[in-house]
């Protein structure tokens, strides 16, 4: 974060006469203001709403409203589904001794999803703090990072190096997260807009997906099948919802491209492959490592190809042929 948001900190120094502490909170300041208290209130509505449907799914008095005949048939999963939802909304009370165990599990990962949630928009606002408090020494720890880049890479290549670890780190911010953030809150305000109680858990979901690199649509999919076959909304309203569903999927095909490798010297792929591999294999902070450490080897496997001395000429080749 800090690296992502260096250049807005300096923008802001720049405008107080280079004093980067009062910077850095005013840029804290700002964020809470901006995000903190909308994550608040978010997160607060997403554990009120988990925490009434495990005392409705504990309870077993939930009220879910009946399919339609058509859900049956559905292939594949379309008989089972309408039974057993049908079920549910016949008398969710022998549902849930039918299910016991299944629904209390259930409703005890949800319960736990709620908290970790909560848990983890703590440590986002906490790293928040922590980025601007790197942000005011940004001068001295530049300097010494520079140091370090010249002593293992040299005066020229150093410099190059550090510039692109720089780079990259904020390219997959605005490619990765940044795209993720906008598909989040697009696909929430039209849960929103269609009256979902769930919405801003969706939105959640939403932004996960984004982050893995998996299609947002996936959300979304069976919010539409469920508004065309069991809601109550009319035909158009159904049509514009399946369009802006459809429209806000599509968001990352087209932003992605423009902001992943932006400004980096290194290939969009590169930039792409690097951030997966290393969400796969370090999670969350690997998106950043994985780039940076694919980006870096790449520049110093090209630069060793170029550097390296021909030895054998093409005609030499050609003549002992």
């Amino acid at each position: 974060m800090a690296v992502a948001l260096y250049p807005i900190h300096q923008g802001i120094a720049k405008r107080l006469g280079g004093r980067q502490g009062r910077a850095s909170i005013y840029m804290i300041v700002a964020v809470l203001l901006v995000l903190g208290v909308p994550m608040l209130l978010l997160g607060n509505s997403f554990g009120e709403d988990l925490q009434k449907l495990y005392m409705f799914l504990d309870a077993g008095t939930l009220e879910l409203k009946p399919p339609r005949e058509s859900v049956a048939e559905w292939p594949l999963i379309g008989q089972h589904l309408y039974s057993t939802w049908n079920q549910a909304s016949t008398d969710f009370a022998d549902f849930v001794r039918d299910n016991q165990l299944r629904v209390q599990a259930v409703s005890a990962h949800l319960l736990k999803t709620a908290l970790n949630a909560l848990k983890a928009m703590m440590m986002l606002l906490g790293a928040f703090i922590v980025a601007g408090i790197m942000m005011a020494y940004s001068q001295a720890g530049i300097a010494a990072m520079t140091r370090v880049f010249k002593r293992f890479a040299g005066e020229a290549r150093g410099l190059k190096l550090q510039a692109l670890c720089t780079s990259t780190v904020r390219s997959v911010a605005v490619g990765v997260l940044g795209v993720a953030c906008v598909q989040a809150i697009l696909f929430g305000l039209g849960f929103m807009l269609m009256g979902l109680k769930i919405a801003g858990v969706l939105a959640l979901i939403t932004l996960f997906i984004g982050i893995i690199q998996l299609p947002a649509f996936i959300v979304a999919l069976p919010v539409i099948v469920y508004m065309w076959f069991a809601g109550e909304s009319s035909t158009i309203m159904n049509v514009v919802f399946t369009i802006y569903f459809i429209g806000a999927g599509l968001v990352d095909n087209i932003l992605k491209p423009i902001l992943l490798g932006r400004g980096v010297d290194a290939p969009m792929p590169i930039i792409l492959i690097g951030a997966l591999g290393g969400m796969v294999s370090a999670g969350f902070i690997g998106l950043f490592i994985g780039a940076v450490v694919l980006a870096v080897g790449y520049k110093i496997a090209i630069q060793w190809v170029e550097d390296h001395p021909q030895q054998y000429r093409v005609t030499d080749v050609a003549s002992n042929a």
